[in-house]
């Protein structure tokens, strides 16, 4: 996701590659960046002429770009025809367009350092399979905590709100000890806003305040194929609302100011519980209701495995290997800091100098695992900041802290093709981006060997940092 500045051939390269044939002697990476068909093993051989290379973003190389359609021009060089009846199209591409593809391109000397991030685990499969599989007592995992939890309750979709976080917001925030992940992200000049995300709240009488929707938070959702709730939009999040799987349920269905659009009507699913902007709740009752009314699909689908890699019932993660992080600074204007309890082995938060409390029950938001995911961003226009999830299926940075320490990670979307078929273009003021259905697979998190990190059993809390900002965190 970047500012438009894709060539004509790249429209030529996606359709391309989407039939492309390799063989067996391609690595993986490629395949899938390509969208190749594998064939038997021996039927095509792909043989290099040292004179170019092609890397991927985790660092794996392969030689002889002309087997993908790939021309290399350099400057001062020209664009020379070389298609032909078995080859119908070249797609030129210069060290300036070598983004656009997600791909470097460099001399066969210029191979790549040997400390080039790789990874070297597949997320998502193997133990992780078993884990999420497992049924105790009628119990099933929770994709969200890793925890056991009633099957009807673990397999039913959670329920993603948006929560107003400014500093008149905090004595209205109700329910919010409830969630079992929260994200917060930079939504306009120093403002912060939260998405709670919750599995089990059927006894939770008030969750508030409800607030508006920006385009990054559906994404977040959707990861989790969460149920999405909001009250309000920026323009700019409504081709992506107005999707079906998005499973938007929007408490203004409508533009104002003069913005003519229409999303599905889900104001039954609120209500006002006093005046202003921090007076909208909702509650279970209220959103199954609308459920039920509108059809949405209410369990996970069958091939999803689930966001993160969690610890077993007999596991801990301590990473020895870390450094201390009693204290967490987001650098945000709200000063929002994590505060380490070493008796009860969990983060408690706090924002504007004193606790963030729900109160509904005086508790205190608290959390077992943090993950600090830090971002490209833009502005959408003279007021909105977006900071992007996908950042094009490239590595992002980030840490993890749990128990007391904190590792450096990287972050990136899993199974990200730019190949795929773009489903809507948001255009704003300053950015335009366009939006596939791969944009909303799930983020995977690596430790700096490769490795998919593993969470501890409990709640988490992921702060989206812009790049720009990530100087402001301080742990310590």
């Amino acid at each position: 996701m970047k500012k438009k500045m894709i060539l004509a051939a790249l429209t030529a390269a996606a359709l391309m590659f989407s039939s492309v044939t390799v063989s067996a002697d391609v690595p993986d990476w490629l395949k899938t960046f390509f969208g190749a068909e594998e064939t038997e093993e021996g039927t095509e051989s792909v043989e290099g002429d040292g004179e170019n290379v092609l890397i991927g973003d985790d660092g794996q190389t392969v030689e002889d770009n002309d087997a993908f359609n790939l021309k290399v021009v350099r400057p001062g060089e020209e664009e020379e025809d070389t298609s032909s009846d078995d080859n119908p199209e070249v797609t030129f591409v210069t060290p300036d367009d070598e983004d656009a593809f997600g791909i470097t391109v460099v001399s066969g000397e210029d191979q790549p350092d040997d400390d080039s991030f790789t990874v070297t685990s597949p997320a998502g499969t193997g133990d992780t399979d078993a884990f999420y599989d497992e049924v105790v007592n009628g119990k099933v995992r929770s994709y969200l905590t890793g925890k056991l939890v009633p099957e009807e309750i673990g397999r039913t979709r959670p329920m993603a709100l948006m929560i107003e976080n400014d500093k008149n917001a905090l004595e209205w925030q109700r329910g919010t000890s409830n969630a079992d992940i929260i994200y917060e992200a930079r939504v306009e000049g120093g403002i912060t806003r939260l998405e709670a995300i919750f599995e089990d709240y059927k006894d939770v009488p008030m969750i508030m305040p409800v607030r508006s929707c920006r385009p990054q938070f559906v994404y977040y959702a959707r990861e989790y194929q969460a149920h999405y709730g909001h009250y309000g939009q920026v323009i700019y999040a409504v081709p992506i609302l107005q999707m079906w799987d998005s499973h938007d349920i929007a408490g203004l269905p409508y533009g104002e100011d003069g913005q003519e659009y229409r999303l599905i009507d889900g104001s039954s699913a609120y209500r006002r519980d006093h005046e202003g902007v921090t007076g909208i709740c909702t509650n279970y009752d209220m959103i199954q209701q609308f459920l039920t009314a509108t059809g949405y699909e209410t369990e996970y689908t069958e091939d999803y495995k689930g966001h993160f890699r969690f610890a077993g019932d007999d596991e801990e993660i301590y990473l020895k290997n870390g450094k201390s992080a009693t204290t967490v600074e987001t650098g945000f204007s709200n000063s929002a800091t994590f505060y380490y309890d070493e008796d009860e082995e969990i983060y408690l938060r706090e924002e504007f100098g004193m606790p963030q409390v729900d109160h509904l029950n005086d508790e205190q938001l608290a959390f077992k695992n943090i993950i600090i995911e830090i971002g490209p961003s833009t502005m959408l226009d003279d007021r909105y900041v977006f900071t992007d999830p996908v950042n094009d299926g490239r590595f992002g940075e980030g840490y993890y802290i749990t128990n007391g320490r904190v590792i450096p990670i990287r972050w990136r979307k899993e199974g990200w093709r730019r190949a795929d078929p773009i489903l809507t273009t948001v255009t704003s003021v300053y950015y335009e981006f366009d939006v596939r259905e791969c944009d909303f697979n799930v983020t995977r998190y690596y430790d700096m060997t490769g490795q998919e990190i593993t969470l501890n059993q409990g709640k988490t809390f992921v702060e989206i940092i812009r790049e720009e900002d990530a100087s402001g965190v301080d742990i310590y």
